[in-house]
């Protein structure tokens, strides 16, 4: 699905923070078909991924030294300086401070009150990713995180999203909607509590999944790029998906949804 702007509220881009950007563009380049653009010195080494000819994501070197490399979430804003305040007041840590990204947008990092990265962006000249919920590109952002009440309580009230907890026998899944109009709600993103079974060391994170036309062939070929699996492949209520480990370290999910 092609798109052309997001509304505020809505995760509308994603980017990988690594440790080898030549080696993370091979990877993604050869797993999800991607044509990969060096932006050059003056983008400090980012480069741009795309898919027919569109906007999908973002690879650059991590900007942390403290957690593996990883997937960054940005949330669509209308003010960055303005919700960059409002995450501030209501306990999230500021990681980068509302910049320009030259004539694309404004953008901001924080952590939020649970430890989880995320990001925001103020577009200009770049919307977001232009492509979405098809092979190759991403269809679903995903909070993991071990204090879910302080989790729903600062994004209801950064974002205005609100709560959908959908009952899934061992667990419980929450949904986050916007509201749009009034008995249309937009979905936007997903949270779960993270389980003793996870290592104390891996903290509070926003994920990432990318569609696939065929989840097995998909992890079939990551791991002979050089991934590792970490989940699956299992049949979840959306479709079939898969938890893999880039050869960097920085966690992704792909799904394939049902009867694609």
């Amino acid at each position: 699905m092609e798109i052309k702007s997001y509304t505020p509220g809505t995760p509308s881009w994603i980017d990988l923070g690594t440790t080898d950007v030549d080696a993370a563009a091979t990877f993604y380049g050869e797993l999800f078909d991607w044509e990969i653009a060096d932006l050059g010195p003056d983008a400090g080494g980012y480069r741009m991924c795309t898919l027919n000819g569109k906007f999908v994501a973002g690879l650059g070197p991590a900007q942390r030294d403290d957690v593996p490399p990883y997937w960054n979430t940005y949330i669509a804003v209308d003010d960055a300086d303005a919700i960059a305040a409002k995450i501030v007041d209501a306990g999230g840590q500021a990681y980068m401070e509302p910049m320009d990204v030259m004539e694309a947008g404004r953008m901001a990092v924080f952590a939020d009150p649970t430890g989880a990265q995320i990001s925001i962006w103020q577009a200009k000249d770049h919307s977001g990713s232009q492509l979405a919920n098809e092979p190759g590109a991403f269809c679903w952002n995903e909070l993991a995180t071990r204090d879910v009440a302080t989790a729903k309580a600062f994004y209801t009230t950064v974002f205005g999203w609100e709560i959908n907890d959908v009952d899934m026998g061992s667990m419980t899944y929450t949904i986050f909607n916007l509201p749009t109009k009034p008995g249309d709600d937009k979905t936007v993103a997903g949270l779960f509590e993270m389980t003793d079974d996870i290592p104390k060391d891996v903290p509070s994170n926003w994920g990432v999944y990318f569609n696939v036309a065929n989840t097995d062939e998909a992890v079939a070929k990551a791991t002979e790029l050089g991934a590792e699996l970490v989940m699956g492949p299992i049949d979840i209520m959306p479709g079939r998906f898969a938890m893999l480990k880039d050869p960097q370290g920085a966690r992704f999910h792909v799904l394939q949804f049902p009867y694609s």
